[in-house]
This record gives C-alpha cells, sequence and structure tokens, in this order.
C-alpha cells in the first residue's frame, strides 16, 4: 500500500476494465514520472471526451453528433441491421469490412448475476427500428459468451415471429471470448458463415 494519493490513483486505475492492481499500479507510476505537458494533455482530453462524447440518437453507438458516422453515411444499406452489445464491437465488425449495414448497440448484456435484464438494455428501440420495412435482416453479433448467448436467445424469441431473417455470427469464434479481442480473419469468417435462426 502507498500513501494519499498515490493509492488513490491505483485504487481509481484498478477499476478500469481489463486492468488488475499490477497494471494499475505501472500505469500510475508512468503518469507520476511524466512531464507535466504530458499529464495536462492526458487530463485535458479525459475531460474533452467526457463533455462531448454522446451515444448516437438511432443506434446507440458513440458519437460527437446526434447521429454517428455510420448512420449518417448514405452508402450503407438498409437491408440489414447488425445488434451488438457496446460501441466497441462495432469497430472490431468495421474493421473487417464485411458488413455494409446498420447497427444497433445493446449497452451490454443480458446477466442475471451482475442484475442486468432486457429490460436493462435498448431492445425496446431496436424493436422501434424494425417497423421500418427495407429491414429484411437482423444478425445477432453478440459476444460468444454465456451473456451473449442468452442475449441472442432472448432476441431470437422476439424477432422471430416479425418475419424478418434473423441470423447468427458463425462459429469460428471462440466460446467464452469478446469480439473486440478477435482478430480481422476469425471475425470476417465467422461474419461470412453467420447462420439463420429458426
Amino acid at each position: 500500500m502507498y500513501e494519499g494519493v498515490v493509492q488513490d490513483l491505483i485504487d481509481s486505475l484498478s477499476r478500469l476494465p481489463g486492468v488488475g492492481p499490477k497494471s494499475a499500479q505501472r500505469i500510475a507510476f508512468y503518469l507520476i514520472q511524466t512531464d507535466d505537458d504530458q499529464a495536462q494533455e492526458l487530463a485535458k482530453i479525459l475531460l474533452e471526451a467526457k463533455e462531448r462524447v454522446r451515444f448516437c440518437a438511432t443506434c446507440f453507438n458513440v458519437a460527437e453528433h446526434e447521429f454517428c458516422n455510420i448512420c449518417r453515411d448514405t452508402r450503407r444499406t438498409k437491408e440489414a441491421i447488425c445488434v451488438v452489445e457496446e460501441s466497441k464491437d462495432v469497430q472490431a465488425i468495421e474493421r473487417t469490412r464485411e458488413f455494409r449495414g446498420f447497427y444497433h448497440v445493446l449497452g451490454g448484456a443480458i446477466s442475471p448475476i451482475e442484475g442486468i435484464g432486457p429490460e436493462n438494455l435498448r431492445i425496446r428501440e431496436l424493436m422501434q427500428r424494425l417497423n421500418d420495412p427495407e429491414i429484411k435482416e437482423v444478425i445477432i453479433a453478440t459476444d460468444p459468451n454465456l451473456e451473449g448467448e442468452a442475449t441472442a436467445t432472448y432476441l431470437t424469441r422476439m424477432l422471430i415471429p416479425l418475419g424478418i431473417t434473423v441470423s447468427r455470427l458463425a462459429s469460428g469464434l471462440p466460446v467464452g471470448g469478446d469480439l473486440e479481442y478477435a482478430d480481422e480473419v476469425t471475425l470476417g469468417r465467422a461474419f461470412e458463415g453467420r447462420r439463420v435462426v429458426s
């Protein structure tokens, strides 16, 4: 244990996703030892991001304007919506260059252990978007883990009665993994091999 503000900094950093106590300590000491200009630049960018970044009014991806770059892109097809858990998943799929439709970011996955149910996700907003007759397919691209599978199953049960084609990313992604850590080739093949859920 360090004293005062050093320990406070380590504790704050360790609350970030994917940052354990040792990584938090390394980052904290890097920040302490860096020059004042670099530390102030980081603080400024953090505050600016908190102030300017919002969620897209249509798909709930991160955006600096009312609508994200993808929703403003008139070259994309309206026939398909890819449903993902988080904005980071949108970027993972975009790197494959396999999908030219639009997205819907749920804001998480069903997880009873963490107290997250369907009502805590943006499922209602997805259902409203599906009133558009141009939409022919919903691709469910939740993480291939227990929570992602539960979310996919829930969505499938809701969407099939609507008469829209419902598909799920194919195998090839490791079970228990996260989309953001999949390489472009694996994710691209999984996208190409998606299957219709019946």
